[in-house]
């Protein structure tokens, strides 16, 4: 079990009173990753940035990243060309996010919602941990299963339901093992998905209908914008996860670039890929699911496309499955098992495969709301953890696992930022706020509020108390 003891400390590289995770691990690939959220001891450092890159490629090469554009142009009324403005922006922030969040995994040696208790406290961090372990280990997890399980249905002719159990199985075994599995699986599906993906982008693209009529909704580009934010800041929360592995002395400008840049292409690529579906065919084609896509293709082409779908969603999934467990254990719930993450990523798995199911009937709608659901929690947190990032620049690590360590501006902020831009500005199928009900034209401007409400409050919290500038912890 993980320990406090000064000895196992020292021995590790980390600083008295650090968490330090338990086992022997290494770059073993098929032996199951001991632990949970804890500080990885030096000598088990190993990996290299360019990793990177393949690692935030493969999972956006799938019909969940695909059906953002197509929502965009099918669903939201937009033209080709505003609805790929509005997702290179929306992928591009995230992209940059991205980059920087996972800069700190190397230094401290622990998980993105482990470094979230700087700006949140040790037990105020049960606030985003928790969020981050439902929408991924169960939310993200169920949306990806339903799009490979669909492309998978569509290839084999099998019922849905035994396609979901196939991909969800898959999933799990990846995910259970660990770090280095999930690396290298991300490293082996990249070629295959992306020669697969480009060919058919570029048949996609042959046939697109660029000047096509189109009506498009009041709001129609912050809400694709909204939606692309959503997508791609969706992987924000596990940035470091897979950082943390690294050496201290990684090349920090190739961590930042690599991480980033494959996000934004991948995201930016495929979810313009979806807008060019949706000028294509009709919309009730398009948003019923991949087999609207692969309608554009050639037998062969559209089998292989299919196949595709449904590895980018395992691609996908695993990494949802594996940081969420992650987050779970982030929280700070004593869980006394050596295979922790390892069993809570299959506690998670069986959750999500039954809300993947209920959702196969009408996915469509529920994605939408789901994009715009995680972006109006994402930006509260980032907001927090940047402005902790820009007070509190160098900390020591110990102040991670310092039990004693409050910083309620941070839950109270992010909650001052949901609740108020919630209230204000949300736009989509469940609730629409006080602003778009009147205004439709304002779209939904729910995660930018978000963002600049809880960097307000968090700043003149502190400003005002003449604190969080802390670098130690507690004794």
């Amino acid at each position: 079990m993980a320990t406090r003891d000064q000895d196992v400390t020292q021995g590790s590289g980390a600083e008295a009173g650090v968490l330090v995770r338990e086992g022997t691990y290494g770059t073993q690939v098929m032996t199951v990753e001991p632990g949970g959220a804890e500080f990885i001891p030096l000598n088990e450092r190993h990996g290299r940035p360019l990793q990177l890159f393949w690692t935030w490629t493969s999972p956006n090469m799938e019909f969940a990243t695909i059906f953002v554009g197509v929502l965009a142009v099918a669903g939201f009324g937009m033209g080709f060309w505003s609805a790929a403005l509005a997702m290179i922006l929306g992928s591009a922030i995230g992209g940059i996010t991205q980059g920087i969040l996972s800069l700190r995994g190397p230094k401290y040696g622990v998980p993105q919602m482990v470094l979230s208790r700087l700006g949140f406290g040790y037990w105020g961090n049960a606030l985003p941990a928790g969020l981050n372990s439902v929408t991924a280990g169960i939310g993200w997890f169920a949306v990806n299963s339903v799009s490979g399980a669909l492309a998978l249905s569509v290839l084999t002719h099998w019922h849905k339901v035994l396609c979901l159990l196939i991909i969800v199985v898959v999933q799990l075994f990846v995910a259970f093992f660990g770090y280095n599995l999930v690396h290298l699986f991300e490293r082996y599906a990249f070629p295959i998905l992306t020669v697969i993906f480009l060919i058919a982008a570029g048949v996609i693209f042959s046939k697109t209908q660029t000047g096509a009529s189109h009506h498009t909704i009041p709001g129609a580009f912050l809400l694709a914008f909204g939606a692309s934010f959503g997508y791609a800041v969706g992987w924000n929360p596990y940035a470091a996860d897979y950082t943390r592995y690294f050496k201290p002395d990684t090349n920090r400008a190739a961590i930042a670039w690599w991480s980033g840049l494959g996000l934004f292409l991948s995201c930016a690529l495929l979810e313009i890929v979806g807008a060019a579906v949706g000028t294509a065919v009709s919309p009730g084609n398009a948003l019923a699911g991949p087999g609207g896509m692969t309608s554009l293709l050639a037998t062969p082409l559209a089998d292989l496309t299919l196949l595709a779908i449904a590895l980018g969603a395992v691609s996908a999934n695993v990494l949802n499955i594996y940081s969420g467990a992650l987050s779970f254990t982030a929280i700070g719930i004593k869980l006394p098992l050596s295979l922790r993450r390892a069993i809570v990523a299959l506690g998670f798995g069986t959750i999500g495969f039954f809300l993947a199911w209920s959702a196969l009937p009408n996915a469509g709608a529920r994605y939408e709301n789901f994009l715009l659901i995680i972006a109006y929690w994402i930006a509260p947190w980032l907001a927090v953890y940047f402005c902790d990032m820009l007070l509190r620049p160098n900390p020591d690590e110990a102040l991670l696992f310092d039990t004693k360590h409050a910083n309620w501006a941070g839950p109270v902020a992010m909650l001052a930022g949901m609740g108020i831009s919630i209230w204000l500005f949300s736009n989509q199928t469940e609730y629409i706020g006080v602003v778009p009900s009147h205004v439709g034209s304002v779209g939904d401007l729910t995660f930018e509020v978000g963002f600049v409400i809880t960097a307000a409050v968090y700043l003149a919290w502190h400003a005002i108390a003449g604190t969080g500038r802390e670098k130690t912890a507690a004794r």
